[in-house]
């Protein structure tokens, strides 16, 4: 009799999931077509069991608990439905059955403890319950297994107590996912590992992982001003997230006490798609705002009545949420992309941000400078400007980091130590206008196709080997970016560049860098964006210097604030970023920190109190060959 009912639960079940997945795909399906190949679907297991868990496997206990519960759940469905729903009624099959219920219990059981003392990132609300839902399934699955493998006659209370437990259960799998449950995670995770925005995050070469799309603007392409103007399967990667708020934590915006987070931003696209209001969220909200304030609908409008638009332009888009979502949802492109709806369609931007479009528009320089002056600190230099016809090993852009006094310190620095290496560098003069990193990240993708078409066609019509630059934005633009403009080149960053002369024997240092420990400060768009944190140690290393590690480094390194227009549009907290990264570093006892990128010098530097001194490692590698 327990046997006959489980397999009738079974089939239920398997009815309440389809109609689950076809009322959520009916809220996918209000968004945009989007060309996705579904030999991607083919893939799911690897990137399920390779790329989905290289994430979850940072937290050792969550991994082992998702296994048990994931996998045990998994294998044990599949059992269930061969020796139940197709009525096999083998003893193997109970007891391959028997062990997936185990598996299963340990790992709910592991998720239901944790829960226990969580974390306040951690969403509440249903949240709270599926461990123990998924236990009581569990328990019910190794229960009926035991029963079909020993042959054990039950009594009618017990038969009828495990089969309402196993009810209990497949509702939460089966229905939870039509209902908007948190099981609707499962359905539309693996189906958003199939069916990516960005499948270029699975392949070997991850080089255009971390670009941003190219809107069609002849096309009448805009930017995303509603739900369903966003891709159907990004509103697929929304339903993905599980609400364990890693973005949440490692978000500096949220940690400075500005009016975002991460998490809170996906569930208010989920609340939009579904035309519902943010009431049922359960997690920490935007900073300074409450929740079930905000409604939403596929064709009204997202700001100001789903999201405020402080809380896009609080973003510095740094990746830090991407880097740590175990589901491999792409916030910062959803997020630039509403920018770029406010930007093309509003004109409206905070405080400095449209100045700053209109001095690059103006003048192809964020400052409104003039192109000339970008290479002053040179004169003296003896340092060619590359013109037409003639030829250079390296091409040096330095960025609109040339316009500012103090990073022409380390403009100077790099130069003199390139020169002493011997090399062939030569740089662009007034020709080299902004590379449009800053209009792109702003919104205004408009001004950034044009300056990305102006430059490529100025580096297209000079004869040089390779291209280096301290600025990790311009080397994210030309080297990510720019193919999909039609832009080809050889791109490096300084740190590349001075560690490979340092390896080669081609630098030889002097004398100890620094006399002081030094900590070194990853910055986004080389860590994150570039992949790019083994150099610049490598550099520091050579120096010699006693290098001490922040808690946050590497790939987790903590943004400056200085990406993603931050200091232009200026949006308030409760704290400044650069203020909470000065307190990483001075809690290693460091007197120098370390820097790689202008815009990391410029908000550091602009730290009030005692710090650590701030140093470009291009100033540290020349004071150690005695060129400084």
């Amino acid at each position: 009799m327990l046997a006959q009912f489980i397999g009738g639960i079974f089939w239920l079940a398997l009815l309440g999931l389809a109609w689950g997945l076809a009322r959520r795909a009916r809220l996918w399906r209000t968004g945009r077509a989007s060309a996705v190949d579904l030999r991607g679907l083919l893939q799911i297991p690897k990137r399920y069991l390779v790329d989905l868990h290289e994430v979850v496997a940072r937290e050792p206990f969550v991994a082992r608990a998702h296994v048990g519960v994931a996998g045990g759940a998994l294998l044990a469905l599949a059992l269930v439905a061969l020796n139940y729903g197709l009525g096999l009624h083998a003893r193997s099959l109970d007891a391959l059955l028997l062990l997936a219920g185990l598996l299963m219990l340990a790992g709910a059981g592991a998720m239901a403890w944790r829960r226990q003392g969580a974390a306040a990132r951690l969403s509440r609300g249903p949240w709270q319950r599926l461990p123990w839902t998924l236990l009581l399934f569990a328990l019910a699955v190794a229960l009926t297994a035991a029963v079909g493998f020993t042959g054990v006659a039950l009594a009618p209370w017990l038969a009828a107590c495990i089969s309402l437990a196993f009810a209990a259960g497949a509702a939460e799998l089966a229905l939870g996912p039509g209902l908007g449950g948190p099981m609707k995670h499962a359905l539309a995770g693996l189906l958003h590992l199939g069916l990516h925005p960005r499948p270029e995050r699975f392949r070997v070469d991850k080089r255009a992982a971390t670009a941003l799309q190219p809107l069609r603007l002849d096309a009448g392409d805009l930017g995303v001003g509603r739900p369903a103007d966003f891709a159907w399967n990004r509103l697929l990667s929304f339903d993905a997230c599980v609400q364990c708020g890693k973005c949440e934590a490692a978000c500096p915006a949220f940690a400075a006490g500005q009016p975002l987070n991460p998490k809170k931003l996906i569930q208010d696209l989920v609340a939009g798609m579904g035309s519902a209001s943010d009431a049922r969220y359960a997690g920490s909200p935007h900073p300074g705002a409450g929740s079930g304030r905000h409604h939403g609908a596929p064709d009204a409008p997202i700001v100001p009545g789903l999201i405020a638009g402080d809380t896009l332009w609080s973003c510095t888009t740094c990746r830090a949420c991407v880097q740590e979502c175990p589901m491999l949802i792409e916030h910062v492109d959803a997020i630039v992309d509403m920018r770029r709806h406010l930007t093309l369609v509003g004109g409206v931007l905070p405080n400095q941000g449209m100045q700053a479009l209109e001095q690059l528009r103006d003048t192809d320089t964020v400052g409104g400078f003039p192109l000339a002056a970008r290479h002053h600190w040179a004169a003296d230099l003896n340092v060619p400007v590359l013109s037409m016809g003639m030829q250079a090993d390296w091409l040096l852009l330095v960025g609109e980091g040339g316009f500012d006094m103090r990073y022409q310190r380390t403009l100077r620095a790099l130069v003199k130590t390139l020169q002493s290496a011997g090399l062939d560098i030569a740089l662009l003069g007034a020709a080299e206008t902004d590379c449009g990193d800053l209009a792109r990240r702003l919104g205004d993708e408009a001004g950034f196709q044009r300056l990305a078409a102006q430059l490529i066609k100025t580096l297209g019509a000079r004869s040089f080997q390779r291209i280096v630059t301290p600025d990790p934005h311009l080397l994210h633009a030309l080297k990510n970016e720019y193919p999909a403009l039609g832009g080809h080149f050889d791109v490096w960053h300084h740190s590349q560049l001075l560690a490979d002369l340092l390896a080669r024997g081609q630098l030889q240092p002097l004398r100890a860098a620094s006399s002081q420990c030094v900590t070194y400060h990853d910055p986004c768009y080389l860590g994150r964006y570039a992949r790019e944190v083994d150099a610049p140690r490598a550099l520091l290393q050579a120096l010699g210097v006693q290098l001490v590690e922040m808690p946050r480094n590497r790939e987790k390194g903590r943004c400056c604030g200085g990406g993603g227009g931050a200091p232009f549009t200026d949006v308030p907290g409760a704290r400044r970023i650069p203020d909470i990264r000065i307190a990483d570093a001075k809690g290693t006892g460091a007197g120098v920190l370390a820097v790689a990128c202008p815009n990391c010098t410029a908000m550091l530097e602009g730290v009030v109190g005692p710090r650590p001194e701030v140093l470009d490692i291009a100033e540290l590698l020349a004071h150690a060959l005695e060129i400084a």
